[in-house]
């Protein structure tokens, strides 16, 4: 079609989470695209700054699939409740 222009979404560095823990992604700036989530566990996945603020919350036994998000963020850290298995991509 004329006049469309279409683009891939940006596809960003990866870090794997397995277990229940804390993980700092990124100490600066930056965006935070899309959680993976190729496992469920009962417990929630919390998306906060480097402040503790949280920014975005997937509920306890979320089904797997891909949550694109596109928040920008002064830094990305991922609590994970339980041992879900999951793949945050940012940038």
């Amino acid at each position: 079609m004329a006049g469309i222009k279409v683009t891939e979404p940006p596809a960003g560095k990866s870090v794997r989470i397995t277990t229940a823990t804390t993980t700092s992604v990124k100490t600066s700036r930056g965006i935070i695209l899309r959680i993976i989530v190729g496992t469920t566990a009962a417990g929630t996945i919390t998306v906060q700054n480097t402040a503790g603020t949280a920014a975005a919350v997937l509920k306890a036994s979320i089904p797997e699939g891909v949550y694109e998000l596109g928040i920008e963020m002064n830094g990305i850290v991922v609590v994970t409740g339980a041992a879900s298995d999951i793949t945050v991509v940012y940038l």
